[in-house]
């Protein structure tokens, strides 16, 4: 079977080891970018991660993305003080940085343009007017996509990153209701494949929806991303930003939330230590209440909203990515990120290969 016959997604893969590997350590191996942080994004959802509690992602190493439920009263002006990425409606960032007289200076805007369909031609025409307003003072992530070609058509115009993914993620219910979508491991391979055809300076790849355990983001990026967004890994985490309960004593095994915590107080940090269970609210940008939060008008909803139970401090997991990032670049005889990205080869597997694997 030919790796383009049928579109797979990363349970469909594994990754082969180099026939000889010159890494003798995982130590040696470097994870990082080359801003030293991880390839990790948060996905720009609230109950993931919000401006007060930002820094707790930047300690860890991960990106963060402020996300449109904070942004919607930002002028220009704050949103280069917050001095990390900001996400913003279309409408937004056409009002703040194409209609306004918005300057530059030395500092450049981090700006992601948070939209569920990055294929209307309104986006790709604000992004080329966006290039040529403000050259390389603004560093541009748009999205999502679900076309290789889509991808190429933004990197003309002069986006920096494109998030790839479409109705893959967990709190995202796009393809289910719409039919539209593209499994994500085929995607970054295809865009890897397309890259090969054009002599552009392309956008970062960036895989967004649907990463659900370490082998999915390890899988991405040996397919072709740059960086991986996460919102549901991360909203299991302790620290994230969505509503925190503890467990409700009155139901055995207490398996139902109960009263709400905050979960950054000591108090709570100490009793998930020793073993107390939380659980946390996630929920889809695009659900009704989101839509009603941002005042915009209720729509059908794209997206879920689900009670999540806490499994990790993100210092535990992000501990655990290094360790299993750097185990796979040692496997595959990858020094740093650049030579692992795009370059392991792979292999198609049948499901009861998967659960052999699958423990």
């Amino acid at each position: 079977m030919n790796k383009n016959d049928i579109k797979f997604d990363f349970d469909d893969i594994l990754l082969s080891p180099a026939t000889v590997s010159s890494i003798n350590s995982r130590k040696t191996v470097k994870v990082l970018d080359e801003n030293g942080m991880l390839p990790l994004f948060t996905a720009p959802m609230d109950t993931v991660i919000d401006v007060e509690h930002r820094k707790i992602f930047t300690d860890n190493q991960i990106y963060p993305i402020i996300p449109r439920t904070q942004t919607q009263l930002f002028n220009a002006n704050d949103c280069r003080k917050i001095n990390d990425w900001v996400a913003l409606s279309l409408d937004q960032f056409e009002k703040l940085f194409l209609s306004e007289n918005t300057e530059v200076n030395s500092d450049p805007f981090r700006v992601c343009i948070d939209i569920a369909n990055g294929h209307i031609r309104r986006l790709l025409d604000m992004v080329v007017k966006a290039r040529e307003k403000f050259n390389d003072q603004l560093i541009l992530m748009v999205g999502n996509v679900a076309n290789p070609q889509t991808f190429i058509e933004l990197s003309k115009a002069g986006a920096d990153y494109v998030r790839v993914g479409i109705g893959n993620g967990s709190g995202c219910s796009t393809s289910v209701h719409t039919g539209i979508g593209y499994p994500l491991a085929s995607l970054i391979h295809d865009i890897h494949t397309e890259k090969e055809n054009h002599s552009i300076k392309y956008a970062r790849v960036v895989a967004d929806g649907g990463i659900k355990k370490y082998a999915d983001i390890i899988k991405a990026l040996a397919l072709g991303a740059d960086y991986v967004m996460c919102g549901g890994i991360f909203n299991k985490a302790l620290e994230s930003a969505g509503n925190t309960y503890a467990a409700n004593k009155k139901f055995e095994g207490y398996t139902v939330p109960g009263d709400q915590v905050d979960q950054y107080s000591d108090e709570v940090k100490t009793a998930f230590k020793m073993g107390s269970l939380f659980y946390k609210k996630f929920r889809g940008m695009s659900t009704k209440e989101v839509q009603a939060h941002l005042g915009n008008e209720l729509r059908s909803s794209e997206g879920v909203t689900r009670m999540i139970q806490v499994e990790y401090t993100i210092a535990g997991w992000v501990d655990n990515f290094k360790d299993y990032l750097s185990s796979a670049m040692s496997y595959t005889d990858s020094k740093d990120l650049i030579s692992f990205t795009g370059k392991p080869d792979w292999n198609l597997i049948t499901q009861n290969s998967l659960n052999r694997f699958n423990k």
